[in-house]
């Protein structure tokens, strides 16, 4: 009954509330009308990396698979690849405990606002770098000891505001159901941030708790979880136009940005950042094809390093094809006319966007530094923790520290495959000698230089063939604590661990503080925000804040769009679309062949996935698309790509999000998983 009631408030609310927001806008959720708060109930954070909604009255939650793609990839065995088998739970009995993952329901939004002021007009947090650290410490311990809930403090609009998230966090969490990848992530890759698509995009876990009904540790004796609310199964299907709402937890947008800091971005770091990766990736690909077990070892790696170097790839070119910088730039010859007409205005904020563009333009090869630094060093390869902690041994050389570090090793080396870390050694080595300034060289790494000059081959072959990463016998002593201990001069001798620990961020950090000086660049930063937040403000533009991982909730239409002159995209993809597409030769896009046999006997016009133009970004993966009356549509779980620029730049003819569609999801489990127990717990008939 209270969902009947709710589904009519909703659909009262829309029809007055559409126009107002539009489609641009990730509104926090305390600010909505009660029908959509209420909604809100049935939607969790799953550790602020993603999204989840209750579909049952006894905890389930439904995201999507790429969210739970490290459990999935986790619980995996040797005898068991659950990425690529699926993972079908048929009785609670066989529901996987899922260590470390917990989900978050926003119980409470606090304004916050004059506590923080108080506490910084009093100088108990004082202005600088470690002031957002000081305070989320302060006042997170207040309102946790106050609630016995998680808190968690959100500054917005640089300072403008600030609010506490009360959560109760459950910490019980099983994974139920979740597709075999060739399924879930069908065209891989090649697909990803591009329309069509044909992903199933789709998991399921379950919340447990104590008896008492509260969050408790994993034990046999755990409960599922009473949802709190839970979205009915839309089943009637969609149409192009009909009304959707969003709710999830978006990670982090700029729109307060600077034309100067997307600038910097598009022509400095993104093209770094986009290009190295897709070096990394074809080094991984090639192994993983070649192998099966570096497959299982790398896909969770090469799945994020994927995903990142698209998006970077994506915002570089579209903030170029849709003139983000210059719209910026437009807007703030505006902003700067409103300062310079009021004296005030003018003395606070007169010289903030000269400022801005001038540091940007100091600092540009000391920060081009830093990011090949940590592109080539610290992320360049996955040995690196390994050395990073090796070279900090000889600081504290005790038995505890060194045992420690060993257990990490273990842990981190079981997840290795050597040829592939060679190779990406090897680029890493030519990348940061060819593009970091020669005066930013450490000792050791001159030495090299000196020795080898450009002779990157040989340079990584002295590196790698002297280290004992590329000998298993020394391996193994060297994991082995006594062994480690004893010989510790040798093992921190090694010419990698050498080479990784010789230069250290902080320097190059560093660098780039001494040459901006004051004020800083964050400095600026915070007094840009406040600046167009009062223009805006006085020009009468509704505000909502970027997007910081706090529950949002926005509204939009099902609608498809033109990539480009004379290409129209049509708002859904069918299963005739995905079966086209099955190559067998092609990872990628190969069917399993037990999935490919069912899938060829479901309808061919059978919805896959579709359109809206829905605002989403990051941390909006598996966020619950609902119709008017409430009810869940599909899931949301990507982007095209001409809606990249969207993180800096609302754009709205291209903004658009793919979703799954929440009827291929219940076909697969029905028809695939054989999880006829679920559906019925799920309302589906």
């Amino acid at each position: 009954m209270k969902r009947i009631i709710r589904a009519v408030l909703v659909s009262t609310f829309l029809c007055f509330s559409a126009n107002l927001f539009a489609d641009e806008g990730m509104w926090m959720i305390h600010t909505a009308k009660p029908a959509i708060q209420a909604m809100s109930k049935a939607v969790v954070a799953i550790d602020f990396m993603g999204t989840g909604s209750f579909v049952s009255k006894d905890g389930l939650v439904i995201t999507n698979h790429h969210v739970a793609y490290a459990d999935v990839f986790a619980l995996g065995t040797k005898d068991h690849n659950w990425l690529e088998e699926g993972f079908w739970a048929r009785s609670r009995e066989e529901e996987l405990p899922v260590k470390g993952r917990n989900v978050q329901l926003l119980k409470e939004t606090i304004d916050v606002t004059a506590e923080v002021e108080a506490l910084i007009a009093d100088g108990t947090v004082r202005p600088g770098l470690m002031m957002s650290r000081k305070l989320s410490w302060i006042m997170e311990k207040r309102y946790s000891e106050k609630t016995g809930l998680e808190a968690v403090l959100s500054g917005v609009w640089r300072g403008t505001k600030y609010y506490i998230s009360l959560y109760e966090q459950y910490r019980d969490v099983r994974l139920v159901a979740a597709p075999p990848v060739c399924l879930a992530a069908f065209g891989g890759d090649v697909d990803n941030w591009e329309w069509p698509q044909h992903k199933g995009d789709f998991a399921i876990y379950r919340v447990y708790c104590g008896p008492d009904g509260k969050p408790a540790d994993y034990s046999p004796d755990n409960v599922p979880l009473e949802s709190p609310a839970y979205f009915k199964i839309c089943t009637k299907g969609i149409k192009e136009g009909d009304a959707t709402i969003l709710m999830g937890y978006p990670g982090r947008t700029s729109r307060y940005a600077s034309s100067a800091r997307v600038n910097y971005l598009t022509e400095t770091e993104l093209p770094i950042v986009s290009s190295l990766r897709a070096k990394q990736m074809e080094i991984i690909s090639a192994w993983m094809d070649r192998d099966p077990e570096v497959r299982r070892k790398y896909a969770d790696y090469y799945f994020g390093l994927s995903n990142f170097q698209e998006l970077a790839l994506g915002q570089m070119q579209c903030n170029k094809r849709f003139r983000v910088i210059e719209k910026k730039r437009e807007e703030e010859a505006r902003m700067q006319d409103w300062i310079d007409a009021d004296p005030a205005r003018s003395q606070k904020w007169g010289s903030v966007l000269s400022q801005t563009e001038s540091k940007y333009e100091a600092v540009r090869k000391a920060q081009e530094d830093v990011i090949w630094y940590r592109e080539c060093i610290s992320r360049g390869t996955r040995l690196h923790p390994i050395a990073s902690r090796s070279s900090g041994l000889r600081r504290k050389a005790d038995s505890v520290t060194v045992a420690r570090n060993i257990r990490a090793d273990k842990r981190n080396l079981s997840e290795l495959d050597m040829r592939v870390e060679r190779d990406l050694i090897r680029l890493a080595i030519e990348n940061y000698y060819e593009n970091v300034s020669p005066e930013m060289l450490a000792p050791y790494q001159k030495e090299l230089r000196e020795r080898f000059g450009k002779d990157y081959d040989a340079m990584c072959s002295f590196l790698w063939d002297g280290s004992w990463f590329a000998d298993s016998a020394r391996m193994e002593r060297f994991l082995i604590p006594e062994e480690r201990l004893a010989h510790l001069e040798e093992f921190l001798s090694d010419p990698l661990v050498r080479f990784f620990g010789d230069a250290k961020i902080v320097d190059f950090n560093n660098r780039v503080t001494k040459i901006q000086g004051k004020p800083t660049l964050n400095d600026l930063s915070v007094e840009y925000t406040h600046a167009l937040y009062a223009f805006r403000e006085d020009s009468g533009i509704a505000q909502y804040p970027d997007a910081n991982s706090t529950l949002r909730v926005n509204f939009g239409t099902v609608k498809g769009y033109s990539r480009e002159d004379g290409l129209d995209c049509r708002w859904y993809t069918t299963m005739a679309g995905m079966l086209a597409k099955h190559d067998p030769k092609a990872h990628d896009f190969c069917l399993i062949p037990d999935w490919k046999a069912v899938a060829e006997t479901a309808p061919k016009a059978m919805k896959v996935d579709f359109l809206t133009d829905n605002d989403s970004t990051g941390g909006n993966s598996g966020s619950p698309v609902l119709n008017k009356k409430g009810e869940l549509i599909g899931l949301l779980f990507d982007g095209v790509k001409e809606s990249l620029a969207t993180d800096f730049y609302f754009t709205p003819d291209y903004n658009r999000s793919v979703c799954v569609d929440i009827r291929y999801v219940t076909w697969v489990l029905k028809n695939y998983g054989k999880m006829d127990s679920v559906l019925s717990e799920m309302g589906v008939k």
